[in-house]
């Protein structure tokens, strides 16, 4: 099985040499297996709020000389002390032992929010034209700082999902975009928007030096969010801009995955990943579920917000399958790059047994999001002042509130030579492969069942390869995660193996099963 992986890191990666060159239209650069592990497992994680780009609800003291009205970057730059409080805080909020800490419990990404401002230390032109202009002085420390997280969480395996968290002339008018004003300019001018690509042509080409030039070499960037909670004035008008940033972004770093805000608007951006050309990279879908601030939110029982979550019926769950069934076809994927526990207070008014009632809530959006998503992150790690379990990750698994573990722990030696589950894959195919046969059976019609078996066996191969990989010595073990991109890729060398056929759908199929009955044979065989 390693050989045949490598074979894919070596052919399928690359256009030059891939059989993809008439399905792919971009050019990929070879992608180690390190980079491909970290980058295409599914991610387990949390945001790190308020550490590069501040909440004053998370953390309280940065804001203690800010100008008013104190909420902001902004706000503390044009305060007293700025440098000086700004540094400490880059320098005490996350240490070596939070990534540690969050490897035992099984997290193996964290989305890092960043403003465009902080990376004013590797170019000092974006500054220039925007609120921040001036301001170098002030923030031209933080890039070394950036990239001493990124080792830090390299040195326990935890990846680092880049989240834009705010644009020239801000793209929503929360605080945490970066200034105070409630006015949204972002896509109002076409410099803005120009500016916003080059942030990111600079951010990208940074990270990519990392991998490539710096020592050590870097490889756990699993990716980069464009632009977080954008507001557009109509959907046509942010995926534009989209469209532009994400062909800028290709010719600098082919492989790397793309990760863009629904806006809330799944279905509508879901259909817009569709329509966008065929690539070597996933366009992961970023969706933020919260359930304690509409006015539905607040009038809603905590039991009636789980079930609205647990019930595969209901409105969530079914657009989770939906947009996720037309992310995979794509070769895309869904994540939630934002959920809590929070619950409004009025929801838990009647309550016997609250601690229950808010487990079960947890619990609910977890099964969710494990069974539709490659990856989610909860919002926030740690807060400053602790007893928070709504919005504390940390809290939350203290308090016994959120599970103490993540993911799947080995305790049986794992094996590194197929033949070890060979026996079992051939069992569980043939079962799939009776079940497959026998539903089809209803729909008389020319079917391929041969080809869900072939893709059953390489769907169980590829899950076998990321759960014993063995890379990585701390945490869980890694699970193939961005299905979608495997799944088109391996199709397309069926393709050319087999030829074309109206039943290449029954390889898609095998293949998703066989990815998902491999997961189940491991956690029963060896956790």
């Amino acid at each position: 099985m390693k050989a045949a992986v490598k074979a894919l890191l070596s052919n399928v990666w690359s256009r030059a040499k891939s059989p993809f060159h008439t399905d792919f239209s971009y050019e990929s650069d070879d992608c180690d297996e390190r980079t491909l592990l970290y980058r295409h497992r599914k991610q387990r994680g949390v945001n790190i709020g308020s550490w590069f780009v501040l909440e004053r609800w998370v953390t309280e003291q940065p804001f203690r000389y800010a100008a008013a009205p104190c909420q902001s970057d902004l706000d503390v730059a044009k305060g007293a002390h700025a440098k000086e409080i700004f540094e400490n805080h880059w320098d005490s909020w996350i240490s070596a032992n939070d990534f540690e800490w969050l490897s035992a419990t099984g997290i193996n990404t964290v989305r890092l929010p960043i403003g465009y401002y902080h990376l004013c230390g590797v170019d000092p032109s974006v500054l220039r034209g925007t609120d921040f202009d001036g301001f170098e002085h002030i923030f031209g420390g933080a890039w070394s700082r950036i990239v001493r997280a990124i080792e830090t969480a390299d040195r326990y395996h935890i990846g680092v999902l880049f989240d834009l968290h705010t644009s020239p002339g801000k793209q929503n008018q929360d605080s945490h975009s970066g200034t105070s004003s409630p006015v949204i300019s972002f896509f109002q001018t076409q410099s803005n928007l120009q500016l916003m690509i080059r942030i990111l042509r600079v951010l990208v080409s940074s990270l990519r030096s990392l991998r490539f030039d710096h020592r050590p070499a870097l490889s756990n960037v699993v990716g980069v969010e464009l632009l977080n909670e954008p507001k557009p004035p109509y959907p046509a008008a942010l995926q534009a801009w989209y469209k532009n940033a994400i062909t800028e972004i290709r010719c600098l770093d082919p492989s790397l995955p793309l990760f863009i805000s629904d806006c809330w608007m799944p279905d509508t951006y879901a259909d817009f990943v569709k329509s966008l050309p065929p690539s070597a990279a996933p366009i992961c879908l970023d969706h933020h579920l919260y359930r304690c601030f509409t006015t539905e939110d607040i009038s809603t029982a905590a039991a009636q917000h789980t079930a609205s979550l647990s019930n595969p019926n209901a409105p969530t769950p079914q657009t989770f399958a939906r947009v996720s069934g037309i992310l995979e076809d794509a070769g895309g994927n869904l994540i939630v790059g934002e959920w809590s526990g929070a619950l409004n207070p009025s929801s838990l008014l009647g309550v016997v047994d609250e601690r229950r009632e808010r487990i079960q809530f947890i619990q609910a959006q977890l099964d969710l999001f494990e069974r539709y998503c490659s990856g989610w992150f909860f919002w926030t790690y740690k807060k400053q002042y602790p007893g928070d379990s709504g919005w504390s990750f940390r809290d939350a698994v203290d308090t016994g509130i959120f599970p103490c573990r993540v993911g799947l722990f080995p305790v049986k030696p794992i094996p590194h030579d197929h033949t070890e589950w060979a026996g079992r894959k051939a069992v569980a195919r043939g079962r799939a492969a009776a079940r497959h046969a026998s539903y089809w059976t209803r729909y008389p019609a020319h079917y391929e069942h041969w080809r869900f078996e072939n893709g059953y066996d390489q769907g169980w191969e590829d899950a076998y390869y990321f759960l014993t990989s063995g890379v990585f010595e701390h945490g869980s073990v890694s699970e193939l995660g961005l299905r979608g991109i495997w799944r088109k890729k391996r199709v397309c060398e069926h393709v050319l193996r087999e030829g074309r056929s109206d039943n290449l759908w029954e390889y898609g199929h095998g293949y998703q099963q066989g990815v998902e009955e491999a997961a189940v044979d491991f956690q029963r065989a060896y956790c």
